[in-house]
């Protein structure tokens, strides 16, 4: 995979794409995906973000088929509304993207079904998400879910005795429980599609470090993180370089299921696609198996 880009994605006509997130990383997927031919469905509770996206998309790439479609993650309402509505009208989906986040708000928050907004938007949200959309990825063809993950998964812990940080909210230490979890869930996802024949390949990736709204939008533009972002740009690669890992692991012949994918430079902070490490903790298949269970009763889902 050395030095791939997004000119090396294979024609993805006949595909059907969902990409979670109306900018930064998102749309990156979304552009990179419409300009191989795929169709593209953007997902977002913005609609004014996410028209523009499709229109920006539809401007650069004169045959994309690209459409927006409402979600929002942090309702477990919206999330089960947008999967009844896409099973009533797609006939099947080959790549979903889990891509959609918030990172470290200051204060605690939680989402619409009182989940703390981290765990219940990076992960829950996600998680949901694709049971709802199972159906169709098991009638699609050669189907992969790509749920992004991040380099803070490194100093993430699965707390079940504070999963919802009731009791101690520090903002960086949630964003990595919410980053490991994706990557657990990305894992357990492959085993358990494996055991039940659904066809599905399970894969996780992350951006290293990109020039993304996530860290101004999260912990705000004024916190130490947004600074960093304004005043030390130059340390963060430019969004579609960080879109690369995923494009590659939606994408790729050569991309393969339980796999993790990341940059490839400077401890996987910035660079062209390459096999990433697994943290050790990601690796429990107790803890995941756990996780799974809790996941599905916090989220009123099963996947079948």
């Amino acid at each position: 995979m050395s030095n791939w880009t997004a000119s090396d994605i294979p024609s993805q006509r006949g595909r059907t794409a969902i990409i979670t997130g109306t900018g930064g990383l998102g749309f990156e997927d979304a552009f990179a995906l419409a300009r191989a031919g795929a169709d593209v469905i953007i997902a977002g509770r913005n609609h004014s973000k996410g028209k523009d996206a499709v229109a920006r998309i539809r401007q650069a790439v004169s045959h994309a088929t690209v459409r927006f479609e409402e979600l929002d993650l942090a309702s477990l309402k919206s999330v089960a509304a947008f999967g009844s509505r896409l099973r009533s009208t797609l006939g099947s989906v080959d790549i979903l993207i889990n891509n959609a986040g918030v990172m470290t708000p200051p204060q605690r928050r939680v989402t619409e079904d009182n989940i703390e907004l981290q765990f219940g938007t990076n992960y829950l949200g996600h998680f949901a998400l694709t049971a709802h959309l199972l159906p169709l990825l098991r009638k699609g063809k050669s189907p992969r879910v790509v749920t992004l993950s991040s380099i803070a998964a490194r100093d993430g812990a699965i707390n079940f005795d504070d999963l919802q940080a009731e009791r101690d909210y520090k903002p960086m230490r949630v964003y990595s429980q919410s980053k490991l979890a994706c990557l657990m869930f990305a894992l357990e996802l492959q085993r358990q599609s494996d055991s039940a024949g659904w066809g599905i390949a399970s894969i996780s990736a992350h951006p290293g470090i990109s020039r993304t709204d996530l860290l101004p939008n999260g912990a705000g533009a004024n916190s130490v993180f947004g600074l960093m972002r304004k005043y030390l740009w130059f340390m963060f690669q430019p969004a579609a370089q960080g879109a690369l890992p995923t494009l590659y692991a939606a994408t790729a012949p050569a991309a393969k299921g339980g796999v993790y994918y990341g940059p490839e430079k400077i401890n996987e902070m910035r660079g062209f696609p390459a096999e990433a490490k697994i943290p050790r903790q990601a690796l429990d298949v107790e803890t995941a198996a756990r996780l799974w269970t809790v996941s599905e009763e916090l989220a009123g889902v099963v996947f079948e």
